[in-house]
């Protein structure tokens, strides 16, 4: 857990505390907290605690990503940190069925890891991750699978020159579509 600002989408630059759960099966080559994926190699945390390091930082919002979150049942967690008045967000690739309760949803589906049919209904941020061409066809079919008011964003691979042309060109044909990009990253921070 920590406390920084969301560094992407819609709520870049909002103060907000960060739970990354441990575990991730999706194994993403461009993964920038490889350190996450096994699911073991982690601390429990309680409830209590992690409600505590919350509230004691006064986010606009707490983040539960990955790894893959939704590996675990987030339901106990999600009321918990509601039940303190805390606004949750969740960012996941939707690989895994739905759990928990959340005020905003960011769905990242990956190619080789299709989403579970129990994401789409749910998803109020959709964000493509581009390496290359065959990204920006996969965003198009996920962004036919949302609802209408789901904002859609491509992200360029944060190493890659090409990818960034891509999007870029891609978002001045294709009006529907913004840019997200890793603010954190130029800030150097988490």
């Amino acid at each position: 857990m920590f406390h920084s600002v969301q560094g992407e989408g819609t709520w870049a630059g909002t103060n907000a505390f960060f739970i990354r759960l441990g575990g991730c099966d999706v194994g993403c080559s461009w993964c920038d907290t490889k350190e996450s994926w096994p699911m073991n190699h982690h601390p429990q945390e309680s409830l209590k605690r992690l409600l505590e390091a919350a509230k004691g930082v006064n986010p606009s919002m707490v983040v539960i990503t990955g790894g893959e979150p939704l590996l675990h049942d987030l339901h106990p967690l999600t009321e918990a940190l509601h039940g303190a008045g805390l606004c949750l967000h969740l960012e996941t690739s939707g690989a895994h069925p739905f759990s928990g309760c959340f005020d905003w949803v960011t769905f990242s589906p990956k190619r080789f890891k299709p989403p579970h049919e129990s994401i789409y209904k749910r998803v109020d941020e959709l964000k493509v991750v581009v390496c290359d061409r065959a990204d920006l066809e996969w965003a198009e079919l996920q962004g036919e699978k949302v609802g209408e008011f789901a904002t859609k964003y491509l992200q360029p691979e944060w190493n890659s020159p090409s990818s960034q042309k891509l999007v870029f060109d891609y978002v001045l044909a294709h009006p529907d579509w913004r840019i997200s990009l890793q603010t954190h990253k130029f800030l150097g921070v988490l």
